[in-house]
């Protein structure tokens, strides 16, 4: 069987890799604190490594363009990028290992998301949870951006091709709707894009210091991984613990301590900690102080290496300057099969 050269765009097989891309963008909120290494850098870290072991590609970006539908303030949004970027680094990303760079240093993808914008219904926006919470979050800056951020994020994704997303499973209803807007435009011009699939991570929903609401700069409730040790020892000694424990002599409930809930990630001993809780060998206050100088010292070499970044920004720079060109052709290739498929010039 051969095949027709002079076959339309459409009808062509979408120009993909071997092995599907790994995915995920970052926002710049400056350092980041222990909920989002627990919960998403971690976990970057671990696929990066297994990525390099199957000779797949991981590509992580520090969304740039996401932030400015909420930080309107220049000086603060330049500082904040190479904050996060340095504190990726420095916290395990290789950019020897993978591909790390600043989103709006591949402008690709806000051509690819305008064009998304012409096969995306309004309606699909109007209904994400996160429009709506946003709208509650921000009623004095209700901007375009936050309706259309999901279109932003689908061409984030697959601009390089890209087919594995890692998630935790209370984001699965926005990944699905980058999957509904792939569909859209592959219906309409044809096979282009792989469907991106859910990476599911176990990582936990890591309350604050408040024991109620998920860790958050917004709410400040934050640990500061990156901060000196007095700030982490003041954060984590303001923490809220088992409520119904009133003296020391009363037995915890580990269960329902955040401070207890916390150690599982600070030590293999964490349920004899525990049993000290329910039995109230120790105090609040003494497992507080021990999660302190444990998370100090598990932060220790990621602190030292992160300021010797945020010392260098050249250095700094140059490194997500690298990581912007090294995915430069498949940007450009992928907007040159888009432009084609569309019509356009």
């Amino acid at each position: 069987m051969t095949t027709d050269a002079s076959a339309s765009p459409a009808a062509r097989p979408p120009s993909l890799p071997v092995k599907p891309r790994i995915f995920s963008g970052i926002q710049p909120t400056g350092r980041p604190h222990l909920g989002n290494d627990l919960g998403a850098i971690r976990n970057y870290v671990a696929l990066q490594d297994k990525a390099a072991t199957e000779g797949r590609e991981a590509i992580y970006c520090v969304v740039d363009y996401h932030a400015l539908t909420h930080v309107h303030d220049p000086e603060l949004m330049g500082r904040q990028i190479l904050e996060m970027a340095a504190a990726l680094i420095a916290l395990g990303l290789d950019p020897k290992r993978c591909t790390l760079f600043v989103q709006s240093d591949r402008p690709e993808v806000t051509e690819l998301a305008w064009l998304f914008n012409t096969v995306t219904p309004v309606g699909w926006l109007m209904r994400t949870p996160t429009y709506k919470e946003k709208r509650l979050n921000q009623p004095e800056d209700v901007n375009t951006g936050l309706l259309t951020y999901p279109v932003l994020q689908a061409a984030d994704i697959v601009l390089y091709k890209a087919a594995l997303v890692p998630i935790g499973r209370d984001q699965a209803p926005h990944l699905e709707l980058s999957r509904e807007i792939v569909r859209a435009f592959n219906a309409r011009y044809g096979e282009t894009f792989p469907e991106p699939q859910a990476v599911y991570t176990e990582a936990p929903t890591v309350l604050g210091t408040d024991g109620s609401k998920k860790m958050s700069k917004s709410i400040g409730n934050t640990i500061e991984i990156l901060g000196e040790p007095d700030l982490i020892r003041k954060q984590v000694m303001s923490m809220v613990t088992d409520t119904q424990r009133i003296m020391r002599s009363d037995p915890g409930r580990p269960e329902v301590c955040n401070v207890c809930q916390m150690h599982r990630h600070f030590g293999a001993d964490y349920q004899e900690i525990w049993e000290g809780e329910r039995t109230a060998r120790t105090g609040c206050v003494d497992t507080k102080k021990l999660l302190a100088e444990r998370i100090i010292a598990h932060y220790a070499g990621a602190r030292e290496a992160y300021k010797e970044l945020t010392a260098d920004p050249k250095r700094l720079r140059a490194i997500l300057d690298e990581g912007a060109e090294r995915i430069r052709p498949i940007a450009e290739a992928t907007m040159a099969e888009v432009r084609e498929r569309m019509g356009l010039r």
